[in-house]
């Protein structure tokens, strides 16, 4: 639809000079005369056209001037109408009282047509202009709400208590980079007293990473609760993600089972970050891991099941790699060598130690810098049997 323009004025003879004048643009669609001879005609036009564009009006007329129709238009200009004045040259007065009232520009009489055209011109840009802004502004609005949904549903689906007696204690945390994040951790019961242990990273951030995490994260919990072997249960997980992916995105895992009774944690790895052996003794090191194929990306994909043993005043630390490659001012990463001089002080302490500690070395390090990448933890630390 081209643009459309509402004319008000009392004079005869400025219909057809307005004709005339715009006659190309009128036959080429590229714009749209409306005329009303004062501002009564005026709201009785714009009910029978609510797409004005612009009202192009004078002031001096019978019945309602223009600046009484700008007064009854006050609701819609800035919104989605603008409207020029025409007046005297000099008369400033009317001009400022059009102004204060929401007129976008003048012209003065008699009329320079060529002016009068530029101005139209400006005014419709700005107009589209601001159009465009509003059509974003809703546009984020409805995307703001939507992150705020995805959010509470991501929260609601995380743990929030963690299993622990006098043996063990299991702790996790994550924050965000944005308002929904494609990290995800997860602590389930499994047969015979066992902790079932997830840390992951999905491809991608907002929406569709969070949709993804849960995906991802309902496939794990189901596999793993029938399947004792953490290497096969990661085997079938990955089968059922790339079974319908077409938006090819990828998942990088870390699971493991936990035994309470004897201090053992089996464990598989998709593509992740190794986690970190705390020794009683204030050691602090990688587990030897094999770094297996992200999750997702292709089916038939084996993964091979390792185990450790832990001893009393042991701890492991799981996380994605928004810890270690987290980012400071000067674009220095907090790197592996501060996350293991981090670990070696909590030697011996409960999980929630753990995490809290790293978690503050990553915060403290990072300082006012942007996080650009989620921050997840989960610890697991070994008491042993006490009775």
């Amino acid at each position: 639809m081209p643009p459309k323009l509402l004319v008000v004025d009392d004079e005869p003879d400025l219909e057809l000079l307005l004709r005339q004048k715009f006659r190309r643009k009128v036959r080429k669609r590229e714009l749209e005369l409306v005329f009303a001879q004062n501002g009564v005609q005026a709201l009785e036009r714009l009910e029978e056209h609510p797409d004005i564009d612009v009202v192009l009006s004078d002031i001096n007329m019978p019945e309602m001037d223009g600046l009484t129709l700008l007064k009854q238009l006050e609701d819609k200009l800035n919104q989605d109408l603008r409207a020029v004045i025409v007046t005297a040259y000099g008369d400033m007065k009317n001009i400022r009282t059009a102004m204060n009232r929401g007129a976008f520009d003048f012209v003065t009489k008699p009329i320079d047509f060529d002016d009068l055209d530029a101005t139209i011109t400006k005014t419709l840009e700005q107009l589209w202009i601001t159009r465009e802004a509003l059509r974003s502004r809703d546009e984020l609005v409805a995307i703001r709400q939507e992150l705020n949904v995805a959010a509470k549903m991501q929260e609601s689906v995380l743990p929030k208590t963690f299993p622990s007696d006098d043996r063990f204690s299991i702790y996790a945390w994550m924050t965000p980079a944005r308002e929904v994040g494609g990290d995800f951790y997860d602590v389930f019961q499994l047969e015979n007293g066992r902790m079932g242990l997830v840390v992951a990273d999905v491809s991608g951030k907002g929406v569709p990473a969070a949709l993804f995490m849960m995906i991802s994260r309902t496939v794990l919990k189901g596999t793993a609760i029938g399947e004792n072997d953490v290497g096969v249960a990661l085997t079938e997980a990955n089968d059922l993600l790339s079974e319908s992916n077409d938006e090819s995105m990828f998942v990088t895992v870390f699971h493991a089972s936990f035994d309470p009774a004897s201090g053992r944690l089996w464990y598989a790895n998709a593509g992740h970050n190794p986690p970190v052996l705390i020794r009683a003794s204030g050691e602090a090191g990688f587990l030897e891991v094999d770094p297996g194929v992200i999750m997702g990306a292709l089916p038939g994909m084996k993964y091979e099941p390792a185990f450790v043993d832990l001893e009393p005043g042991d701890g492991i630390l799981m996380y994605t790699d928004g810890v270690s490659e987290a980012m400071n001012a000067d674009n220095e990463e907090f790197g592996n060598d501060r996350l293991l001089e981090a670990l070696r002080s909590v030697a011996g302490r409960p999980a929630s130690d753990i995490v809290r500690v790293t978690v503050e070395e990553v915060e403290d390090f990072v300082d006012m810098a942007p996080q650009h990448d989620d921050i997840t933890c989960l610890a697991v630390s070994y008491t042993g049997n006490q009775s």
